[in-house]
């Protein structure tokens, strides 16, 4: 077998197999909390979450060197806070098998809109009262029924689109006073702009033909906007949803492309002389190659319902 075709090593878990059962007292936080914290939203949401349902997320420890039974809490501050505060003397942990304390935040994907929507759909299915969930999140009772009938008057088609997005409620307010066909095109220049704004999408309604909308009689037009704007703002939309349909027909090959390139060049940079002679005689070329092979790697999606992950 050459160099060439060595194989890489395997590689070690990252976590203990099993939860641990910690001793908060023997856990130490690489950073301090602001002030600021315990008094946000956010922080309130978590200990909401955790008083009515439980820890959902165990925090993420890494054994302290050189301290037998000490810990060092790499994620999650926020939560042991919260568990400290309620009197909580012992938390259950996943273990890493490294000190990194980088944060375990840059691995998850954070919840969607709709995900949110169909997970809230779930738990009322399941027999979970709306102010039960509205008290483990925190929020009003009148945010969790406008969020379990966010996708009414939405097309599937469009859902699907923004499935994995974080648009604004009131973004699906202004798509419901579209017909199905322009949801879905709505929803593609969203994605194409990488904007789920509501002025955005306010503005693509402003921007849409009558015969596109669910009740053309009740249409406003935006404050400010002159005919002539309007009628520029429907040509650019045009055009943009052409260029849209272009670039779809290119980017399945492209990206398969990239792909293959890219774990090919990860493929030889696990050449131990090939890696070497580069970091001896073309460093600026090896650091392209170790950016490649970085931009292969996808973040881990959290789909837990009700997550008390820290922000």
């Amino acid at each position: 077998m050459t160099n060439m075709e060595k194989m890489p090593p395997p590689k070690s878990p990252g976590f203990e197999a099993n939860l641990r059962t910690i001793q908060i007292d023997t856990i130490l936080p690489v950073k301090q909390l602001p002030a600021t914290v315990p008094k946000s939203q956010k922080y309130g949401q978590i200990a909401a979450s955790i008083r009515e349902v439980g820890l959902i997320e165990p925090p993420v420890v890494a054994r302290a060197a050189g301290k037998e039974g000490s810990f060092i809490l790499l994620d999650g501050h926020v939560r042991l806070h919260v568990l400290k505060e309620m009197g909580e003397t012992t938390v259950t942990c996943l273990v890493a098998t490294d000190d990194e304390s980088f944060t375990y935040n840059k691995r998850i994907s954070r919840l969607a809109t709709i995900q949110e929507h169909k997970m809230i759909l779930r738990a009322v299915e399941r027999g979970v009262s709306e102010a039960r969930i509205a008290a483990a999140l925190n929020v009003n009772i009148a945010v969790i029924r406008q969020k379990r009938t966010l996708l009414n008057g939405i097309c599937p088609e469009a859902a699907e689109l923004l499935k994995a997005r974080h648009c604004p409620i009131n973004s699906f307010r202004s798509l419901r006073k579209m017909k199905p066909l322009r949801q879905i095109q709505a929803a593609e220049l969203m994605v194409a702009a990488n904007n789920y704004t509501v002025p955005y999408v306010d503005a693509i309604l402003a921007a849409s033909d009558a015969g596109d909308l669910v009740d053309p009689a009740a249409r406003k037009t935006p404050a400010g906007v002159t005919p002539e704007q309007a009628e520029r703002m429907k040509a650019e939309m045009a055009n943009l949803q052409k260029n849209i349909k272009l670039i779809e027909g290119t980017l399945g090959p492209d990206h398969l492309r990239l792909v293959v390139a890219g774990r090919y060049v990860e493929r030889l940079l696990q050449n131990d002389r090939l890696a070497r002679y580069l970091d001896k005689n073309h460093g600026e070329i090896l650091g392209e190659f170790r950016k490649i092979v970085a931009g292969l790697a996808q973040p881990v999606s959290s789909t837990e319902a009700g997550s008390n992950k820290d922000a």
